[in-house]
């Protein structure tokens, strides 16, 4: 007969040393025996210890709670990420996260409803919650054991669980600190109004003056920090400082080529990990913040573009060749304009201020370089290719109409 010690070890075992996705019928009957076994699914707990002590390690990888969850999105249930904005959520209870955790980790758990509560939360909690049988409960407990086990190690941007201090630490300090960090944070609240209204918009050509003006407004203000920056004590390198981005299917590669051109054109260095969906940026923090409203906004024109082919150019321009090309032409050809944009408001800018702009530029864009390649040692570019051609010429097509003027007047490609 096996002793509760033994269901533990066993319980660990499935939890904790297997991965199920390679085997539906496994892992069925596996669920219905933990079922029979457990039929109030994890009433004394020991399920939600193993799972929790999962994360636990998931963290000490690396991992931050938004990446586990756009990763577990991709192979589980709407129930299974429940389950895991609930574990992530007991997690953060345990340790306090809210009193200790560095304020990028709670805001993301803010951004995914996984903030604590008072009561302890756990997989008997959700299971009540969600009001499903024991032997799908089961299921997605473990297709969410499975999904952490495979988070290989990432490169650590923010500290883990284990390495917080008693309090939370004192952010940072950054160059954009003071009277020039309100100003910053008034040219996003502008930015980010002009693109909300540029995504809701009915009307193409309204959305590319929106996106227009705030693409001019980040990239004035960019050049502006470099500048502001270069008269304060700190170097280059202290202000650099790193994000995970967010992809989701379809056609993840070539939207993450997209990424990839504006970032370069920008000064941010990029490297996305294959099958997640997720990409590490580097840069400095205003030009990350310039990376991400841009690529969000350039994606939402793209896929307009995009969706406005296939209604006229019958199913070949709905095939998954023709999109996946025209994405990856599309990132290219903006690659091309928005440097050349950059270009041009550097060169207006440090003109106004009377500087020479480029030697603060080099060494921001060194300072870059040299954090990137310690995070990212032997990484080498991989470029796709397009394999539909009529696909490709739309997607350069559409870039070349994208509207990247502005009050400082259109700028040629």
């Amino acid at each position: 007969m096996e002793t509760t010690s033994d269901a533990d070890r066993s319980l660990r075992e499935l939890l904790l040393e297997r991965v199920w996705f390679d085997d539906t019928v496994l892992l069925d009957a596996t669920a219905r025996g933990l079922a029979s076994a457990d039929p109030a699914v994890d009433s004394g707990g020991r399920a939600t210890g193993a799972l929790l002590e999962a994360l636990a390690l998931t963290w000490e990888r690396g991992w931050q709670p938004a990446d586990v969850v756009h990763v577990i999105r991709r192979g589980t249930s709407p129930r299974g990420i429940r389950l895991a904005v609930a574990l992530i959520a007991e997690e953060a209870r345990l340790t306090s996260a809210l009193s200790r955790a560095p304020t990028e980790w709670v805001d993301q758990l803010n951004a995914l409803g996984a903030l604590p509560g008072i009561a302890p939360q756990g997989v008997h909690a959700w299971h009540r919650s969600e009001n499903r049988s024991p032997a799908e409960a089961w299921r997605d407990v473990l297709l969410l054991a499975g999904g952490l086990r495979l988070l290989f190690p990432v490169p650590e941007l923010l500290p883990p669980p284990s390495h917080w201090s008693a309090t939370a630490p004192s952010p940072r300090p950054t160059p954009d600190s003071g009277a020039t960090r309100l100003d910053h944070a008034r040219v996003l609240r502008r930015v980010r109004g002009l693109l909300a209204k540029a995504e809701s918009s009915e009307f193409p050509e309204e959305a590319d003056a929106l996106t227009a003006k705030a693409q001019e407004l980040m990239s004035s203000h960019a050049v502006d920090a470099a500048l502001l920056d270069a008269g304060g004590p700190a170097a280059p390198r202290d202000g650099v400082r790193s994000r995970r981005l967010h992809v989701d299917e379809p056609y993840v590669e070539a939207k993450m080529t997209l990424l990839s051109r504006v970032g370069e054109a920008n000064g941010v260095r990029t490297v996305w990990y294959r099958g997640t969906g997720i990409a590490t940026a580097v840069g400095m923090p205003v030009d990350l913040e310039t990376v991400e409203l841009l690529f969000t906004s350039l994606l939402v024109q793209a896929t307009r573009a995009m969706n406005a082919g296939g209604n006229v150019g019958g199913a070949h321009a709905r095939s998954a060749a023709f999109r996946r090309s025209f994405l990856l032409s599309y990132g290219r050809r903006i690659g091309e304009r928005l440097t050349a944009a950059r270009s041009h408001a550097t060169a207006e800018t440090a003109a106004s201020a009377g500087v020479d702009a480029l030697p603060v530029l080099r060494s921001r864009q060194q300072a870059v370089d040299e954090v990137y390649e310690e995070l990212f040692p032997g990484v080498s570019g991989r470029r796709s290719r397009a394999f539909d051609a009529a696909g490709w010429v739309a997607g350069q097509r559409a870039a070349d109409s994208a509207d990247l003027s502005g009050r400082r007047g259109c700028l040629a490609p």
